[in-house]
């Protein structure tokens, strides 16, 4: 069995508050997912986020496929963290911990997913050649969305170093 991670890591240039607001109302996924992605939300985002909340989505991980994924947001630290775990979707497992951090240069956003794929040795195949890479680009658009909304922290010491957590 093997179960992968992957770790991102932004400073956006706003206070934790500020931050945690965004990234807490889930109809703001949408937002920061690429729009090749096809993702709609089918119910479950109607409120603020809390423990127990279920969240209904559409997604399509490839063209011409689309697929139904419900998630559980399991653990809620208002303006800290939160966790989402996959309840049915395209993963076996699919665990993701997003943290805030305030510094001086904004709020340090640090995500940790571990998941696992399905169809054991062609899933590994696919990952290698599919599906890590559209991880990484679905994050990479994220990060690249957030700039665009709250702007990107100047390049100092601090920021680099934080950057090589």
């Amino acid at each position: 069995m093997k179960v992968y991670q992957l770790r991102a890591l932004q400073i956006v240039p706003v206070t934790k508050s500020k931050a945690w607001e965004f990234l807490s109302n889930p109809k703001n996924l949408k937002v920061i997912t690429p729009s090749s992605m096809g993702f709609h939300i089918l119910s479950g985002a109607d409120r603020p986020m809390y423990p127990g909340q279920i969240i209904e989505y559409k997604v399509k991980p490839f063209p011409f496929s689309s697929v139904r994924w419900v998630t559980e947001i399991t653990h809620v630290v208002e303006n800290d963290y939160f966790v989402d775990e996959q309840r049915f979707g395209p993963y076996v497992f699919w665990h993701h911990k997003h943290f805030l951090r305030e510094t001086l240069n904004g709020t340090v956003m640090e995500d940790v997913v571990d998941y696992k794929l399905p169809f054991g040795i062609l899933g590994r195949l696919a990952h290698s050649f599919l599906i890590k890479k559209q991880l990484k680009h679905i994050f990479k658009y994220r990060e690249e969305k957030l700039i665009q909304l709250f702007g990107q922290v100047q390049e100092t010491k601090n920021a680099l170093e934080l950057k090589r957590i």
